[in-house]
């Protein structure tokens, strides 16, 4: 009976533990991946109207050193926050940068397009990114035309760099990374996330998006959370980048 009573105790402690650390990741308190500053010194926010108003005297002093901010997706919306957050932010020491949101359900050049319409160049510029997910419908590869999104995302990637002079950042999911980048956007940099599982070893990364539930200062949105990354090098690196 003692025995029996010790294992009840254990599963039940086990169980009271794993559900206060789920508690504490879903409230942003408790990471599971923590890329440490000495690996990575640079470190830096993605950002969108889901954040609401930005204060961004606020946000910029926490530690970060870059910002993506988004500003387009598909081939006529607009992010509602983007001319506020893209002017305000270039007041920061911050470097900045803007992203769209890829839609399958669009030509790559009228995207191209659109996004070139609504981003100005501004000093000292990250490479434009593109935000490839998937969402809604097309859940998986196989709800996509795969062939067909890679040669609308080529047409889009080839005209953001002849507008902007810079090959284009891809934010990829594995999922998506897998289905759609790997192998054929080997000219761009990539931007990879996982928050669930450290960063792959089999992939050629520059950003890593390591959080999706970071909290901090200076905003005030329906979203609690905000996307932390990290940039892959130096801080003397970072500075040149993408030189």
């Amino acid at each position: 009976m003692k025995k029996t009573l010790n294992i009840l105790t254990i599963i039940i402690t086990a169980a009271v533990v794993c559900f206060a650390a789920g508690l504490l990741y879903y409230h942003g308190i408790l990471h599971i991946n923590i890329p440490g500053r000495t690996a990575y010194p640079v470190a830096g926010v993605d950002v969108s109207a889901h954040q609401g108003d930005i204060d961004w005297t606020v946000l910029s002093g926490q530690k970060i050193d870059f910002a993506y901010i988004k500003a387009t997706e598909g081939s006529s919306f607009t992010d509602s926050y983007f001319e506020y957050n893209w002017e305000h932010a270039a007041e920061t020491d911050l470097r900045t940068g803007a992203y769209h949101f890829f839609s399958f359900e669009s030509p790559g050049m009228t995207q191209a397009q659109h996004f070139a319409e609504v981003v100005n160049t501004v000093e000292n510029m990250l490479p434009p990114c593109v935000d490839v997910e998937f969402y809604g419908r097309f859940s998986s590869a196989e709800a996509i035309n795969v062939p067909a999104v890679v040669r609308e995302l080529r047409d889009y990637v080839d005209m953001i760099t002849e507008v902007y002079g810079m090959k284009p950042v891809i934010y990829a999911s594995n999922a998506t990374y897998e289905a759609l980048i790997r192998g054929n956007f080997d000219d761009c940099d990539l931007w990879l996330r996982s928050v669930y599982t450290g960063i792959r070893d089999d992939a050629d990364w520059t950003f890593w998006q390591y959080s999706n539930r970071f909290r901090l200062d200076g905003y005030n949105g329906r979203e609690k959370y905000i996307d932390m990354n990290v940039f892959k090098g130096t801080r003397e690196d970072f500075l040149t980048y993408p030189d």
